[in-house]
């Protein structure tokens, strides 16, 4: 009795929390992770060269994801999503992983809006080898671009048009025309598949500073 009564207690005197507390605790900050991350924001790192050179490989970006609720994207924001050849899983554990970012294996893709729903959008290489992207026929200023003398050449299979962005639906191309899997080549994005808006890095410490349009 004299051992069961000194070990429920700490040597200030205080009550060591019972497995009922824990578990509370535990359920508290989990529900907690989650809501922030579904409502608010998440880190994300970035893998690939495809958005250079606003993103390097290694940077730590947080995407917020508030504006999502309220604002469709526009043209120029950088948007982490889900391709639609990527199937994120729908079990109760996939969802939870997710909802966390524990164990998460589920393909998260980040590229720029360049096409909104309605706009003709279409691709072309001009006589002296310069890249455009044309909206409504018109050349698209983008000043974030890499190299505006490098991309993918098209072909038959991929998506460089003429065509018209469907409604719900976004053309996402990552800056680095070159080095980039982006609508080219999967099509337009539905906007159910959207994750977040990236908003600023935050590592390297270098490296920290909003990510403009």
């Amino acid at each position: 009795m004299l051992r069961s009564i000194k070990d429920k207690y700490n040597k200030w005197g205080e009550e060591h929390p019972t497995a009922k507390e824990w578990t509370e605790t535990f359920v508290f900050v989990i529900t907690m992770v989650i809501l922030i991350r579904y409502f608010i924001f998440e880190i994300r790192w970035i893998p690939s060269a495809s958005m250079r050179p606003t993103l390097l490989e290694g940077d730590r970006i947080v995407v917020e994801r508030v504006t999502q609720f309220y604002k469709k994207p526009q043209r120029g924001d950088v948007l982490v999503f889900y391709p639609p050849f990527v199937t994120p899983k729908k079990s109760l554990l996939g969802i939870l992983e997710r909802r966390i970012g524990i164990f998460c294996n589920d393909v998260a893709f980040i590229k720029r809006v360049v096409g909104l729903p309605g706009e003709k959008i279409e691709i072309k290489t001009l006589p002296d080898g310069k890249n455009v992207v044309l909206i409504n026929d018109k050349p698209l200023e983008e000043d974030y671009v890499l190299d505006k003398y490098e991309s993918i050449p098209c072909s038959e299979t991929m998506y460089c048009g003429p065509m018209v962005v469907p409604e719900g639906k976004y053309f996402m191309m990552g800056d680095n025309r070159g080095n980039s899997e982006d609508s080219r080549f999967w099509g337009f994005l539905p906007e159910g598949r959207i994750v977040g808006r990236a908003t600023f890095i935050f590592w390297p410490l270098n490296r920290i500073k909003t990510i403009n349009k």
